[in-house]
């Protein structure tokens, strides 16, 4: 029975009333710039759409693969590494999308697709790096922030940077990579989110080499492999340098993140899955990856991101700016 009187439903009606413009007040400013029925729009995840990305993912591994078997030459095999290792970072693109929990409806779903499809091929796991990337999110360039330590070290000289990416093209990087994931794994086998990561990844790259067999090229797995220890590696760098190194305000929340502006070919090898708009994502962190470009057009239209950090000479535009320091 509902023993309140009209007097304590306007009491509260006031109280709510007086939340909610409490809620307003502590907003940003350029959420204004969103209407409700817009962002619940943005935030709406689509299954099939998410699906697709996944599926779109292993297509571009398997077509490069194939031109490989098809075309067996040296430009055909760095064409491949070169779009596997952007699809690798694809992966890791739509793990870092379930670790939000914007993946797929359900956190079972959620979990289980951004776990086996997406996480454990790389030898990742979206559990532990669920708590850290949010840890990176709520303390974005400031002293708390988990990814510091990626970004710091900028401006370098353009040998330092050339050096850095001569280490990642030659596979120095990912053993160093390859040796902490092994470190890690041993570490974390005792317990059950350990050895199921462990596990999966052991099985899902097991099955990727099984089908090759099967279709009569084991060979093609060294490709897959080949990627992640040199090409993955490259334009994971690429993506942490453009993402937050020299930002200009880390109290900003529109100058503490770069969006890249990117052509199709820095889609296709360097940004996949609309990754360039970082700022949108920090600024809306549970839109899924496919609503971004919208973000972003309804943000610059109506003048949020009049002074916001656009890199707009590129990719390229960033790493000039990343390697401006003068030589000693």
């Amino acid at each position: 029975m509902n023993l309140e009187t009209p007097t304590t439903h306007s009491v509260d009606a006031t109280s709510n009333a007086g939340e909610a413009r409490a809620r307003r007040a502590l907003a940003p400013p350029w959420r204004a710039a969103l209407g409700s029925e817009e962002l619940a729009r943005l935030l709406e995840v689509r299954n099939l759409r998410a699906l697709g990305s996944v599926a779109f993912n292993w297509a571009l591994v398997l077509a490069a693969m194939a031109l490989v078997a098809a075309w067996p030459n040296p430009l055909s095999v760095l064409l491949a590494l070169f779009v596997i290792g952007a699809r690798q970072l694809g992966f890791a693109v739509l793990m870092h999308e379930a670790a939000h929990r914007s993946l797929l409806t359900g956190n079972r779903a959620n979990d289980l697709v951004g776990q086996w499809l997406c996480a454990y091929p790389i030898w990742s796991d979206t559990i532990p790096y669920r708590e850290y990337h949010l840890r990176h999110h709520a303390h974005t360039g400031g002293a708390g922030d988990p990814d510091l330590g990626l970004i710091r070290p900028f401006p370098i000289t353009r040998a330092s940077l050339k050096r850095k990416v001569l280490r990642d093209l030659s596979g120095r990087t990912g053993i160093k990579f390859a040796r902490a994931a092994f470190h890690r794994s041993v570490a974390r086998f005792g317990t059950e989110t350990g050895r199921r990561a462990t596990l999966g990844a052991l099985f899902t790259n097991l099955t990727l080499l099984a089908l090759l067999t099967v279709l009569g090229a084991p060979e093609l797995y060294l490709l897959w492999a080949g990627a992640w220890f040199t090409t993955y590696t490259l334009v994971t760098r690429i993506r942490a340098i453009a993402e937050h190194a020299l930002t200009p305000d880390a109290e900003d929340a529109l100058n503490n993140t770069r969006t890249v502006p990117a052509r199709w070919w820095e889609r296709l090898l360097i940004c996949p899955h609309h990754v360039n708009y970082h700022l949108e994502h920090h600024l809306l962190m549970t839109a899924p990856h496919y609503h971004l470009p919208k973000l972003h057009a309804l943000l610059a239209r109506r003048g949020v991101l009049d002074g916001a950090c656009i890199a707009r000479g590129g990719y390229l535009g960033v790493l000039r700016l990343a390697a401006s320091k003068p030589a000693a």
